[in-house]
């Protein structure tokens, strides 16, 4: 049975584990937080991506825990309503559509249950080190002995370890999109029952929601910046404080919840191109080798998507006898029109939503039967 590495237990890394092990094979996942990661905004899964969710048998259990708005309101920074909407949601699009919004460690806990009994988990370590030879990728962590995997897979994200090791340095590779966001959970101290508010003044804003049965709430601020992303933590929240600070309403307490959270999660918006995703034996999925960003609504499908795709020619390749190039350059083949669609999405209307319509083509631009 080939071994297969999967640095990061996210999205796109648990969706992998699950679908590698259907094919045979024996997946390890190594991911740098101590256990599933808590925290994170609201995810959508649209479209095609519904479908790899129904072929894992978890379309149930997904749209268990799916959000439940009932509309948004839009303030000027004053706070004065100046839009309301019943029909759709900054976040999610139109709350008539068969698509899901959910919290992402929701999504992750549900894939990590499944897969749970099916991989190898290595938890509170990270990849430091690939060496590849005829015999495999050997790979060193930061706390474990060095092992070998016939295969290695990046699904760490927009800052992905592999990527640099097998790839070099990420700045080949990200295009800052000239926006910031930062993430984090509070207490419902706005009273908000299954409704979104946004506020924008200038090139700063943000959303809030609730989430858990509206005892608690998801606040997403934005700003405009071409700086980098700032890795300290108490940095980060010194900058996002300083950002929004000349915004109004109720800014002055969000802020004291942003200094309280301890989910708090903040970076640039970038995307990551790539001419190719696969390197010897290694390979990327999700947004390790082709991160669409925020913008987009469409990082959580993309994951999806790929570990299928990579799942499935990856078991075609052994089943024919073939060595796992083959299974990568069909990955890429299939893989890559649907990125581009999707990423452009972040990039057709800057500061506002895609159109309806490009959305719509977006996420349904592949089949997962070839």
């Amino acid at each position: 049975m080939k071994t297969v590495l999967i640095s990061g237990g996210g999205i796109a890394g648990t969706a992998l584990a699950h679908l590698l092990r259907r094919q045979g094979f024996a997946p390890t996942v190594v991911e740098l937080a101590p256990g599933p990661r808590r925290g994170g905004q609201a995810v959508d899964i649209r479209g095609v991506a519904l479908d790899v969710i129904g072929r894992m048998g978890l379309t149930e259990q997904v749209r268990a825990v799916r959000t439940r708005m009932r509309g948004m309101s839009v303030l000027d920074g004053d706070g004065t309503e100046v839009h309301r909407s019943t029909e759709e949601t900054f976040s999610s699009g139109r709350l008539d559509s068969e698509d899901v919004e959910l919290l992402r460690e929701d999504l992750v806990a549900i894939l990590a249950e499944r897969v749970a009994d099916e991989a190898e988990f290595v938890w509170g370590d990270a990849v430091t080190g690939l060496r590849e030879d005829e015999h495999g990728v050997h790979v060193t962590f930061r706390h474990a002995q060095p092992r070998t995997f016939d295969l290695v897979v990046g699904a760490d994200g927009l800052h992905s370890r592999v990527r640099r090791l097998a790839f070099g340095p990420e700045e080949q590779y990200l295009n800052h999109l000239g926006m910031h966001v930062a993430i984090f959970g509070a207490d419902n101290f706005l009273g908000l029952e299954d409704w979104q508010v946004w506020q924008r003044d200038g090139d700063a804003g943000y959303g809030i929601y609730p989430v858990r049965g509206n005892s608690e709430l998801r606040v997403t601020f934005g700003w405009a910046s071409e700086e980098p992303a700032v890795r300290d933590a108490d940095e980060a929240r010194a900058r996002v404080a300083e950002r929004m600070a000349a915004l109004r309403w109720e800014t002055p307490r969000l802020l004291e919840a942003l200094h309280r959270a301890p989910d708090f999660y903040a970076d640039e918006m970038a995307q990551v191109r790539m001419d190719r995703w696969s390197a010897g034996r290694a390979v990327l999925v999700g947004d390790a080798g082709y991160c669409a960003s925020p913008l987009s609504g469409q990082g959580t499908s993309l994951a999806l998507v790929g570990a299928h795709l990579l799942a499935d020619e990856l078991g075609r390749a052994a089943a024919a006898g073939e060595g796992h190039r083959a299974a990568f350059e069909r990955y890429e083949e299939r893989m890559r029109p649907f990125v581009a669609l999707n990423q452009a999405l972040a990039t057709e209307n800057p500061g506002g939503p895609a159109s309806e319509e490009s959305v719509e083509k977006a996420k349904n631009a592949i089949s997962l039967d070839r």
